[in-house]
């Protein structure tokens, strides 16, 4: 008889999961409160249970916040997913848009960076006289 994959399946505390993501417990815990993140299992005795999966949702979820994604964006986008695959089309808007951001701000950071260059450059030309 075999068991099924979520009896099989590693579970990590909330205090692992601080550990392996670097997020404090009382983000993690804030992420559920506002559904951010999926709803997460309990132990017997109520302590948080996360997942494999759970983890890497957590993964992409740090990846939308380094893009500048909102919070309220972020949010609706989990909750996008909840809602099932009808959904797909305005996900991809979704992220489609974030990353127009994105890339007008990469624009925005190489305009600035190579004017940081020119005046590094002009100094160490003045330096070495």
């Amino acid at each position: 008889m075999s068991q099924s994959p979520s009896l099989t399946q590693t579970r990590y505390t909330i205090s692992e999961v601080e550990a392996r993501t670097g997020l404090t417990q009382h983000t993690l815990r804030w992420y559920e409160r506002i559904g951010l993140m999926p709803h997460v299992d309990r132990s017997h005795s109520g302590q948080r249970r996360f997942t494999d999966k759970d983890l890497d949702w957590l993964g992409f979820v740090g990846k939308l916040r380094a893009t500048g994604m909102s919070v309220a964006d972020m949010v609706r986008y989990a909750e996008l997913v909840r809602e099932g695959e009808h959904t797909v089309v305005e996900r991809r808007e979704l992220l489609e848009r974030t990353r127009r951001e994105v890339r007008a701000r990469i624009t925005d950071l190489t305009d600035a960076l190579a004017v940081l260059d020119y005046k590094i450059n002009l100094y160490a030309g003045k330096g070495q006289q």
